[in-house]
């Protein structure tokens, strides 16, 4: 399964309708993709959770002009900026958004319901204070693209050593469905965005895929403990590339922005 956070689909959206560029009904739209419904809780201004519509209104009206993913990990605070609270809740969702233009944050809580086969998806973006200081650790998309091509190949090195690059049903069905994604040119970013960021993050999805596989699957299927160990081991390095090359092409419409 590609990797496309939901904090990805909210800035991108959301930067796209910012800009004038979609409609709030296209942008709340892509943001909610499969999920049944997203709504918004904290708002300064709103007594109670509101739907993504009004809350994107609100917040340009906060003085919001575009939106960066934070994408952490333990001791990789990518893409934050404080304060502490703010940090924990994004850590523990592994991912925020952060607003420009305003000191606020969202941080998503995911939430199922309903029998296997029919799950019903909400999600309930908290807001809370930030700190408007620099992201931490964002690459530009041109270091993220570098970055990206030497993590390509040292993920299937790694891979290869681990005799799980390519192997087996499983592997080929996500490579598979990756492949028949990208061919079908699927709109992997809102409008806005430079090409290098589509391009940066077709390739990130790519590595990330490839990470997940060797985590996921062994040979024969099945992974022990102490292969799970040393495949984290070699993997990490090459999933803080993958992750660092997500936020530098989500980021880059306000980057680019910034800098015009």
């Amino acid at each position: 399964m590609l990797f496309e956070p939901r904090s990805g689909r909210l800035a991108a959206w959301g930067n796209a309708l910012l800009a004038g560029l979609v409609s709030p009904d296209e942008a709340v739209l892509s943001i909610v993709g499969e999920d049944a419904v997203h709504r918004v809780e904290g708002l300064p201004g709103e007594s109670g959770p509101v739907g993504l519509t009004l809350a994107l209104g609100r917040m340009r009206a906060l003085g919001v002009t575009g939106l960066r993913v934070a994408l952490p990990a333990p001791g990789h605070p990518l893409g934050l900026s404080g304060p502490a609270e703010f940090n924990a809740r994004a850590l523990e969702a592994e991912e925020a958004v952060v607003a420009v233009g305003a000191a606020v944050g969202l941080v998503p809580e995911v939430a199922e319901a309903g029998p296997q086969g029919d799950v019903h998806v909400s999600v309930t973006w908290h807001c809370l204070p930030v700190r408007e200081a620099p992201p931490a650790d964002v690459p530009s998309l041109g270091e993220a693209e570098r970055e990206l091509a030497e993590a390509l190949r040292e993920a299937t090195v790694v891979l290869t050593r681990l005799d799980v690059a390519g192997s087996g049903p499983v592997a080929e069905a996500a490579l598979s469905a990756y492949r028949a994604r990208a061919e079908a040119g699927r709109e992997v970013l809102a409008p806005g965005y430079p090409p290098r960021a589509v391009r940066v993050l077709a390739l990130a999805q790519r590595v990330d895929l490839l990470v997940s596989l060797a985590y996921e699957h062994g040979p024969g299927g099945a992974v022990a403990a102490s292969e799970m160990a040393a495949r984290a081991e070699a993997l990490r390095p090459v999933e803080r590339v993958a992750r660092r090359a997500l936020v530098a092409a989500y980021n880059s419409a306000v980057e680019e922005r910034e800098r015009g």
